[in-house]
This record gives C-alpha cells, structure tokens and sequence, in this order.
C-alpha cells in the first residue's frame, strides 16, 4: 500500500494569503495517483484550504499527518504547500487560523510521528518558507534525526523564502515536473534521490536552495514512467559487452544506408543493422560510445568498435546481476 497526504493552503485567517498552493496540491495529487502507464500508485488523501468556508485548521492538519504515519504502509509521503514560520524553538506548518507563527503544527511533531511511523519508507515534502530545518531539533544544530526510511525534501533552507512564480510555487512545478519523467532514470523509476537532483540542477546559486536530507539503505521509486529504452533491449547489453572493458567490433554490414560505403565495401546485412540500431540507441542514452571514431556512424563505416560508458558499465553490472 501507497498512501498520500497532500495539504494546500492559500487562506491564512490572520494573515497573507498565498495564491499557488491548492494548485500545487492538485498537481501533485494528479501525478502522485498513476504511474506513467496509467496503473494505479498512491491513494491520495487532499486537504485544500481555499477561503473561509474551505480552511485547514491545526486540528485537522495536525489529525491528518497522525493518522498517515499510523497506517503500515510501503510508502506513507507527506507533502505541504503553504506558510511556514521559525523562531527559536523551531519550525512550523501555518494552518488558516493560526494567529502567531508558533500556533502551527511543529515540525519537530511530525518528525516524531514519522520517525515513530509503522510504514517501511516516509517521504515528507515541504514547499513552505524555512522548511529546511525540518529533521533537525534547535538543540542539535546540524545534527538531522531521522530514523531509517525516512526522506525529507524541502523547497528551501532554514533561513530562506520559498517563492511563487506564474501562480505557482518554484519548487513544486519542478517537482511534478519531475515526477512526470524530468527525474526519471533509464529504466523509467523516479527516485527522492532523482528528484532532488532534478530540482537543484534547475535552480541557479542565487535562488532559493532545495535541501534534502535521508536514512536509507536504498531509494525507494515514487514514480514510474515509460523506461527510455525497452528492458528486454536493455537487458541485451550484456550480450554485447559480456565484460568489463569489452569492446564490440563494427564493420560497414552494421550499417543500413549505402550511401557513403566506398567501392568493395560489404553491403548491408539486416540481423547487423538491427543490432547496430539499438548500439546508436545505448548512445543516445550514454551507454556506449564509439571507440577511435567521431560517430557510431564513422565507427561502423571504418570498421572500428564501440564500448561502454561509466553510466553503461553500471547498467551492464546490474542485468549481470539480475537487478533488471
């Protein structure tokens, strides 16, 4: 089981009011519901606070959080768009009527309620101003507390703003957009891990910084979307290059067109080029590149080889090993 709180809040009773929030959570409700293939994956849960007859006050947020940690789950994922405040005794979650910073739900409770969580992997995300500070208590400094199988993701650091842009938070349009494959890996699985990098490489130095902190033996995939190549192909990698630095030889029978081939040269031979179309697909992908050639194309044409990159060598090693 897969199961999802996700909380949006524009309307705040007592003070500034936030625009892209419930829109965030809708988003992120949208791609957290199905995989790529359109089979099922979280049962989302949706709190939205959009005026004074929609609110999401403490109580209800507070109850929320409660009972998803309770349920024993494969993954139990929080995430939060709206307010935060901090002061010196910590970090808070602002409901729509909380009336001073502190009146929210602290963030060191649902730390607690995730660390004492029965689900095999907690993944808490925060698109709210200071969320950094999430999983580190004031008397630690530094120091996270995290129990294993957790992930924190947050928009920004301890001591910035999370900003809205377009009528949207920065940090969760890159998130979904994440999720909807921007983060996925060659054979389609989207990971916190994934997501994070996704969401730094896209935010320049001066910008608001995502932090993310875990404790995971391995990542646990969120998503998944079409692979970029098909497993059964890519699980031929290890027929190519059976070992570590091996070298698969190429000739001009590996390539389809006759145009280029100079007199005396073998023509096509069609098990070759369809061989030699999935070798130029690993790279595309940065599986494999051409050795002592510009181009596969060269390679083929000069009677050359091509071999494994650092990322294809990493893909071999894990069909050898029947991980794929």
């Amino acid at each position: 089981m897969r199961i999802a709180l996700i909380v949006g809040i524009n309307y705040y009773q007592n003070g500034g009011s936030l625009f892209g929030c419930v829109d965030d959570a809708h988003a992120m409700k949208a791609v957290l519901e199905r995989h790529g293939d359109g089979a099922v994956n979280f049962d989302c849960k949706l709190l939205t606070g959009t005026g004074p007859s929609d609110q999401i006050i403490r109580s209800n947020l507070k109850d929320g959080v409660s009972e998803l940690f309770k349920v024993q789950a494969e993954i139990a994922l929080f995430y939060f768009a709206g307010h935060g405040h901090i002061e010196a005794t910590g970090g808070y979650l602002l409901a729509s009527d909380s009336r001073r910073g502190d009146e929210g739900l602290s963030l060191a409770e649902v730390l607690t309620l995730a660390n004492a969580s029965p689900a095999r992997n907690k993944v808490v995300i925060l698109d709210s101003c200071h969320s950094g500070i999430a999983g580190t208590p004031p008397a630690q400094g530094s120091l996270a507390s995290l129990s294993e199988g957790l992930t924190v993701l947050t928009a920004s650091t301890v001591d910035q703003y999370a900003t809205e842009e377009n009528g949207r938070g920065v940090f969760t349009t890159l998130l979904v957009d994440a999720l909807h494959g921007g983060a996925a890996n060659i054979t389609g699985e989207v990971t916190p891990g994934s997501v994070y990098a996704h969401v730094d490489q896209s935010l320049g130095a001066w910008e608001q910084r995502p932090v993310f902190k875990t404790n995971v033996r391995q990542f646990v995939s969120l998503r998944k979307v079409p692979p970029a190549v098909d497993l059964e192909d890519l699980r031929r990698i290890t027929e190519f290059f059976p070992k570590p630095a091996s070298e698969f030889p190429l000739d001009p029978t590996f390539e389809p067109q006759m145009k280029g081939r100079d007199p005396g040269m073998p023509a096509p031979v069609p098990e070759n080029t369809r061989t030699f179309a999935l070798l130029q697909r690993f790279n595309r992908l940065n599986l494999v590149v051409p050795v002592r050639a510009p181009h596969m194309w060269d390679a083929a044409m000069t009677s050359q080889a091509c071999k494994l990159t650092v990322l294809g060598e990493h893909y071999r090693r894990l069909v050898e090993k029947q991980r794929i």
